[in-house]
Parts: structure tokens; C-alpha cells; sequence
């Protein structure tokens, strides 16, 4: 059971097929999910990497999962503290868009009379966690009053508006207590990689030496940040997305192969921990880094490009509240 949680760590998928290979685990939704569900050993960043995979069996293990918790008349910010404790959200918005979708269903099941329907919850439940990073992320510096975020939650229950004393007992709750993550997750540096655009390993080449590196990618508030393992608590360099384009490019040593390059400076304005764990100027004009596929090249530059110019998350939020402005005027 300890190497499968190891390898689980590792690579969810193998460390599933490793238990179930050796009689440990059923190879059943339930029994999956019950075992993701309690966690025991299990780095949260896996757990969410599993559920948040699109084919039927993980999504039969994530509509387990969600039905192991009961969120029987909590508010909807207990409710999110409950189910965001169990697991670390992934980056990737269709993965953040399925989970975050199962949990409003579940939660309108069992609370049937607060909200007329569960794309109100789901909306709101995405306006707490922004909240929660306006409010307590440093890099944030406009921190969202109580009136903007009632004003941004404005017609989403079926066209009608939720009432005020709600909004203010949420943005109360949210301000007194930030989201927390569990400390043996490792990834105490919760506030800024709370809620990634993107996440994954990348290989990286080095700046003086060109040797290539196996790095943890972390892409979040305009910054892309890199670390040595998935558990570091703090990251190895941080690469602000700040007058820098992404483009692909070919290496003879290296598939998939993509880079951030300057537009405005020769060197790129960032930063990195030196092996004496000192924080030193980076000196690189491209940052070059390998993918695991095509696709997977892709969807780095897609979301890097998003990063630099806005954030994905507030386009998936305008089509829900535009699909409840569709379905009231009915």
C-alpha cells in the first residue's frame, strides 16, 4: 500500500493500476473513491489530477467522490471548505469547470431550497474562490470591497438577485478566514497557487549550462513559477509575465519544444534560488522548455498567452451568467 501511494504520488494513474493489480483496491468507482477520499498518504495535487481526468471511469470516481461528502444545511463557504480540503483544485478550466460543476449539483441536492438552480451555486462558488484570492493573496493589490462583490454576483439566481445578507455572511466569512489546504500536502504557499491556470512537468534547459531539467510548472497570477518537486515549498525560480511573448520552436535534442522570450529588454526580468538557496537575478533571454506531447505544448503556450494578456477563468464565469441570463428571460 505505501509504494502504491508513492506511485499514486507519482503518476495517479499508475499508482491506481498498481492497487488494484495487487488486490488492494477494486477496480470500481466506489472503491476508488473511497480511497481518494480519505487521502491517507496522498498528495492532494494527485487526487485532483485523477478526478479531474475527462474519461467515463474517472468521472464515474469523481461523481463518487463528491457523493462521499455531505454538505446537509451547511453554508455554501462550509460546504467549499469541506470539499477544496479534500483535494487541490487542478489548473486546467474544463477540469476546474467538471468538478466545481458535481459539487453545485451535490450541494443543491441536498439543500433544494437556497438556490433556484445549481448554475447559481456554481457561479457563486467561483465568485468565493476569486474573492478568497482578492482578499488574501499579496501579489493582489485592488482588494474587491463587499459592494463589487455583490454587484458581481447580480442576477445569477435564475435572473434574480440572492439576497444581501447572504453575499455579506460569504464575503464575511472569506475575509475573517481564508481557504486553507491540509499542511502535509506541502503546498503551503496556498494563497498563490490556490487556484493555477496550469499545472504539470516540463522539462526546462538550462541558462548557462544547456543541460535539460525535469521541473514542477505552476502558471498563476501572471507569473509562471517552477520547482524541483511537486511537494517544494518554495518554487526554484519565478518567471514574471511581464513584456515576454511565448512562441514555438524546433531542438534537434528536444521534442515539443516551446519558449518565453523578451520583447522589450535582452534579459528576461526573473529570479532564482542559486544552490547556496540565495535568491539571485536570472540571467536568460529565452526560457526553453520541452513537453511531454504535442498537445501538451499547445495547451502551455495557449494558457501562458491567456496569462499574459487576461485571466480564462472570468470568460468561464461570463458564459454561465450568460446561460442563466438566457434560461430566466424564458
Amino acid at each position: 500500500m505505501s509504494i502504491g501511494r508513492k506511485k499514486f504520488n507519482m503518476d495517479p494513474k499508475k499508482g491506481i493500476e498498481y492497487l488494484i493489480d495487487h488486490g488492494l483496491l477494486k477496480n470500481t468507482p466506489d472503491d476508488i473513491a473511497q480511497f481518494l477520499y480519505k487521502g491517507e498518504g496522498l498528495n492532494k495535487t494527485a487526487i485532483g489530477d485523477y478526478l479531474g481526468e475527462r474519461n467515463d471511469f474517472n468521472q464515474s470516481v469523481l461523481d463518487a467522490f463528491v457523493c462521499l461528502h455531505d454538505f446537509t444545511d451547511l453554508i455554501l463557504v462550509q460546504a467549499l471548505r469541506q470539499f477544496l480540503w479534500s483535494f487541490r483544485l487542478p489548473g486546467e478550466a474544463q477540469k476546474i469547470d467538471r468538478m466545481m460543476e458535481k459539487f453545485a449539483h451535490r450541494y443543491c441536492e441536498l439543500n433544494p431550497s437556497i438556490f433556484q438552480h445549481p448554475d447559481t451555486c456554481f457561479v457563486l462558488s467561483f465568485a468565493i474562490i476569486m474573492l478568497n484570492t482578492s482578499l488574501h493573496n499579496p501579489a493582489v493589490k485592488d482588494k474587491q470591497t463587499i459592494e463589487q462583490f455583490i454587484t458581481m454576483n447580480r442576477g445569477i439566481d435564475n435572473g434574480d438577485d440572492l439576497p444581501r445578507e447572504l453575499l455579506e455572511s460569504l464575503y464575511d466569512s472569506i475575509k475573517t478566514e481564508p481557504f486553507k489546504i491540509p499542511e502535509d500536502d506541502g503546498n503551503d504557499l496556498m494563497h498563490t497557487f490556490f487556484n493555477p491556470d496550469r499545472e504539470g512537468w516540463l522539462m526546462k534547459q538550462g541558462g548557462r549550462y544547456k543541460s535539460w531539467k525535469r521541473r514542477w510548472f505552476i502558471l498563476n497570477d501572471n507569473c509562471l513559477y517552477y520547482f524541483e518537486y511537486t511537494t517544494d515549498k518554495e518554487p526554484r525560480g519565478i518567471i514574471p509575465l511581464e513584456n515576454i511573448e511565448v512562441r514555438e520552436v524546433q531542438d534537434r535534442n528536444k521534442p515539443n519544444c516551446f519558449e518565453l522570450y523578451a520583447t522589450s529588454t535582452d534579459f528576461i526580468k526573473a529570479c532564482k534560488t542559486d544552490s547556496e538557496g540565495k535568491v539571485v537575478e536570472g540571467k536568460h533571454t529565452v526560457y526553453r522548455m520541452s513537453a511531454s506531447s504535442p498537445d501538451e505544448k499547445e495547451e502551455w503556450i495557449k494558457c501562458i498567452r491567456q496569462s499574459i494578456s487576461h485571466n480564462p477563468f472570468y470568460d468561464m464565469l461570463a458564459k454561465r451568467k450568460k446561460n442563466i441570463q438566457k434560461n430566466s428571460s424564458r
